[in-house]
């Protein structure tokens, strides 16, 4: 509580709370007392944040963001519907979402902890060959056998 009232202050003094953020102000030196001499060492850790991929653009921020919550809402209404009318429409629909949900997950998870633009860059080819061959296999799983929905019914029913 006393940290949200002491950035409200701060936020009001016109110090824009984004600043707090910047990769420079989070290296900060810690000082340790050495047990022998007594004397303060210094101590420094640098911590990695990550890059903001739309960083000029907060509208194309915002819409991403808002699109994963709309995807999040729809896979959690797909479950009943695809339990209690399963066919064709919801197989692919849910390929579809199933793909792009994990596709967008793993993508945040490379962004938070790959570093570095070479690692960066073959992170996200993998992974577009990754969600390439999720999506197609899925696709091939309806197309060719039983579909998502039949699969999950089997599965539970033995």
């Amino acid at each position: 509580m006393a940290a949200i009232i002491r950035l409200s202050s701060v936020c009001r003094a016109g110090v824009k709370p984004w600043s707090f953020f910047q990769s420079t102000l989070l290296a900060r030196p810690a000082v340790v007392l050495h047990k022998e001499h007594l004397q303060p060492h210094r101590l420094t850790a640098r911590i990695h944040s990550s890059q903001p991929l739309y960083a000029g653009s907060d509208s194309k921020a915002s819409l991403h963001w808002t699109a994963e919550r709309v995807l999040s809402i729809a896979l959690l209404a797909l479950g009943p519907v695809a339990y209690f009318s399963p066919g064709p429409v919801i197989d692919y629909s849910l390929a579809a979402a199933l793909t792009l949900h994990g596709h967008w997950g793993i993508g945040q998870v490379l962004t938070d902890y790959v570093h570095g633009d070479t690692k960066i860059k073959m992170a996200n080819a993998g992974l577009f060959l990754l969600s390439t061959v999720t999506f197609a296999g899925l696709c091939y799983f309806n197309y060719n056998d039983v579909g998502i929905c039949k699969a999950v019914a089997l599965l539970w029913s033995k």
